[in-house]
């Protein structure tokens, strides 16, 4: 579960956002739509501990994490937060399997190839696991993110724009597969957005 209250946040004097509470249960999905310019990226990353607020609270499974410090945040967020970034960031040299395999060892987990495989199974690309990112289309990177978002079963998984890149099958295989997996897992999914496309199928709506 996460919550947030009273949070806020500057960039300036002149460009201060006062973010409504946000509350996304166990197995709950919550999309948060607004136009470009509203702080939907910069809410989702105060939640995923990437930016400090400038006042108010955030509470991960009844732990306020607003007060963490660098480090306590790092292994808070490689543990228990799966964050699904609009431009993914993988480490050229890897290849796809091992891109995501990152997120394990960030977290001190097991290796399991296993679970990477059952994820790029249902995000459709597992035929590409063996080659570098750079080789993939941008949908197919979006995805790759995705699973790599997925793959230690966090407790809260925090989507910024997933299905800005893909054709409307593939935002349908994505959103399916956000939305099994965090019920499977029981983690809270939070996903912010402004396609279109989402507000039918995601209905626990925040409008920014």
């Amino acid at each position: 579960m996460i919550h947030s209250q009273n949070l806020t946040f500057a960039y300036g004097p002149e460009k201060t956002f006062l973010f409504p509470d946000i509350q996304c249960n166990n197995r709950q999905a919550l999309v948060i739509l607004g136009r470009s310019g509203q702080g939907k990226t910069t809410l989702l990353h105060l939640l995923g501990l990437l930016l400090q607020p400038q006042s108010g609270s955030i509470w991960v499974n009844n732990q306020d994490i607003t007060s963490l410090s660098v480090a306590d945040a790092a292994v808070l967020r490689a543990s228990q937060i799966g964050i699904v970034y609009q431009r993914p960031h993988f480490v050229s040299s890897l290849s796809v399997l091992d891109n995501i395999l990152v997120a394990k060892y960030l977290a001190k987990k097991t290796q399991d190839k296993n679970r990477v495989r059952e994820l790029a199974a249902q995000l459709g690309f597992e035929q590409h696991l063996a080659k570098k990112t750079n080789q993939l289309s941008l949908g197919e990177q979006q995805r790759v993110g995705i699973a790599r978002a997925l793959v230690n079963n966090p407790s809260v998984v925090l989507a910024d724009e997933p299905t800005s890149n893909l054709d409307d099958y593939n935002c349908a295989r994505v959103v399916e597969t956000l939305q099994n997996q965090s019920q499977q897992i029981g983690a809270s999914l939070v996903v912010v957005t402004h396609d279109q496309r989402l507000k039918d199928v995601l209905l626990n709506q925040v409008i920014l």
